[in-house]
């Protein structure tokens, strides 16, 4: 669908669902939201600029095949998730720094373990729906 209206929302939209699922991302593990919510948002915004778009220039934006950030965000949670057991702490404990840093507030291994369900969900989204589109 080539509609010159919805390219143009999609052109402010972007980056405003990008920065929304951020917020989700980091407010997670504090409140409602995190690492899912924040990934399906993320993905969300990319779905709609390949509708406006076409699929080829939504990859073109990405750089990089969605596919290669599973292993990066299984990574991550699983690094957040026993790096406690190097402390001698039970696996999943949470680890907080000790000065909170301005604007994000106080980061500890749930936001990494966040980070990397983020990640996951963002690649499985966007691989499952860039393949069915290019095989269309």
């Amino acid at each position: 669908m080539k509609s010159a209206i919805l390219q143009t929302a999609t052109r402010y939209l972007l980056p405003i669902l990008l920065l929304f699922s951020f917020f989700l991302l980091l407010r997670g593990h504090y409140y409602p939201g995190g690492g899912f919510v924040g990934g399906l948002v993320a993905s969300i915004a990319f779905v709609l600029h390949s509708f406006a778009n076409g699929t080829e220039n939504t990859m073109k934006i990405l750089r990089y095949k969605p596919l290669s950030l599973i292993p990066i965000g299984l990574a991550v949670s699983a690094v957040s998730v026993t790096f406690p057991l190097l402390l001698g702490f039970p696996p999943m404990t949470g680890l907080w720094f000790e000065e909170p840093i301005p604007v994000i507030g106080m980061i500890g291994s749930a936001l990494f373990f966040d980070l990397g369900v983020y990640l996951v969900v963002i690649g499985v989204v966007l691989t499952i729906l860039f393949t069915i589109a290019l095989n269309d």
